[in-house]
């Protein structure tokens, strides 16, 4: 059978993305490990860190995430006392999740690890090429892409 239709793989973006974002998780998990935070568990203390509380769709819209998988990355956060997740200050049927003493904490541990991947993924990849890229792929993450239905794919 004849495999002609099938695309070549260095012309797939989604693979492309894809895995270089498969590659560098695994490097920044390793380089986090000592800490007890796996790459997307620092990116959400993260960025509760920075912003504040947040409701969790908030939270999924900020890093581009689906609110399920988000749902499944904060459980374990929660059960270690890292994040808790009270009734929302405006709409009380809301929840919002809130960084913990023992999140901050665990966030300045991870710091190190983080820093290290940071530094050494600019020495191999290049200080200018690294400062590239993050500018490229937070453009890639603003953009709006059009919205696709089974009838019109």
């Amino acid at each position: 059978m004849s495999r002609d239709f099938l695309p070549a793989a260095n012309e797939c973006t989604c693979l492309a993305v894809r895995q270089a974002a498969r590659h560098i998780t695994q490097f920044y998990d390793q380089h986090l490990a000592s800490a007890g935070l796996r790459t997307t568990q620092f990116s959400i203390l993260a960025k509760l860190g920075r912003m504040g509380p947040m409701t969790i769709n908030a939270l999924a819209d900020e890093l581009v995430m689906d609110r399920t998988t988000l749902g499944r990355n904060i459980l374990p956060l929660e059960r270690e006392g890292l994040l808790a997740i009270a009734p929302g200050r405006t709409d009380r049927r809301s929840k919002e999740l809130h960084v913990t003493t023992d999140g901050l904490e665990r966030l300045r541990a991870a710091r190190k690890g983080w820093s290290a991947a940071q530094a050494k993924f600019a020495k191999v990849f290049g200080d200018e090429r690294t400062v590239g890229l993050r500018a490229l792929l937070f453009e890639v993450s603003a953009t709006k892409l059009p919205e696709t239905t089974a009838a019109n794919a």
